[in-house]
């Protein structure tokens, strides 16, 4: 290595214990996996993976929770037929 320098990097104190977990698990520290990332972004020309927002928020989290506890729920009636849901909603 040419030279090193130090960085200061800020992060939630739970993120970071996880992540040192899960390095370490890996044979690493957060060091070396700083490092690792850099340089594959380097490489890449790019951050080396997908960041996105395609993961739903807690209201979204919480109605398909709510939809899976009710298509389990043995009480709440389900339908195959079309005709049989519409003359039921118009009741």
């Amino acid at each position: 290595m040419a030279g090193s320098t130090n960085i200061s990097i800020r992060m939630d104190s739970d993120v970071k214990a996880q992540a040192d977990a899960l390095f370490g698990e890996l044979g690493m520290n957060l060091t070396t996996a700083f490092n690792v990332f850099v340089r594959q972004a380097l490489r890449e020309g790019r951050i080396p993976f997908e960041v996105s927002l395609n993961q739903p928020n807690k209201e979204t989290i919480a109605a398909m929770l709510e939809a899976e506890r009710i298509a389990r729920d043995p009480s709440v009636k389900g339908y195959t037929d079309m005709d049989e849901l519409f003359a039921d909603l118009r009741k």
